[in-house]
C-alpha cells in the first residue's frame, strides 16, 4: 500500500475502505504452528499501529486492524468470534478453522510463504 511516508508493515492481507461509513479494516489471517494464538493476535495488531495512523490522516477515516489467528488444529482465541463480527459480510468460525487446516496442509506441502493483498473500495 502506497503511503506518504515510509512504513515498514503496510502490506495486510485485505484492506476493506468505507467511504460512506468512513472506515478502513485492515485484516490479517495468520496461521499459528504454536498455541500462541493471543501473542500472534497481539503482534498483529501492534505491527500495523502506524499504517493505521497513517491511513487515517491520508483518508480521513477511522480504522482499525483485525487480526484473524488460528492455530493449526483448528484452535482459536476467545476473541476471534468478536474481530469476526467487524468484518463485513457473513463469517463462521468453523469455517475459519475449516480454511486454516486446508491452508495448513498446503502450506506444509509447497513450502511457499504466499501473501495476497486485496483492496476493497465500499
Amino acid at each position: 500500500m502506497q503511503t506518504y511516508r515510509t512504513i515498514p508493515n503496510n502490506k495486510p492481507d485485505i484492506i476493506i475502505h468505507d467511504n460512506k461509513k468512513g472506515t478502513c479494516v485492515l485484516i490479517d489471517f495468520a496461521i499459528s504452528g504454536d498455541r500462541n494464538v493471543i501473542k500472534k493476535e497481539a503482534e498483529k495488531v501492534l505491527k500495523y499501529m502506524d499504517l493505521i495512523i497513517e491511513i487515517q490522516h491520508m483518508w480521513n477515516v477511522k480504522a482499525k486492524v483485525i487480526p484473524v489467528i488460528t492455530e493449526a488444529t483448528g484452535t482459536i482465541s476467545k476473541s476471534l468470534r468478536q474481530y469476526l463480527r467487524n468484518i463485513p459480510g457473513k463469517l463462521e468460525v468453523k469455517e475459519v478453522q475449516k480454511n486454516s487446516r486446508i491452508g495448513h496442509c498446503a502450506h506444509s506441502t509447497e513450502g511457499a510463504n504466499v501473501k495476497v493483498q486485496n483492496v476493497f473500495h465500499v
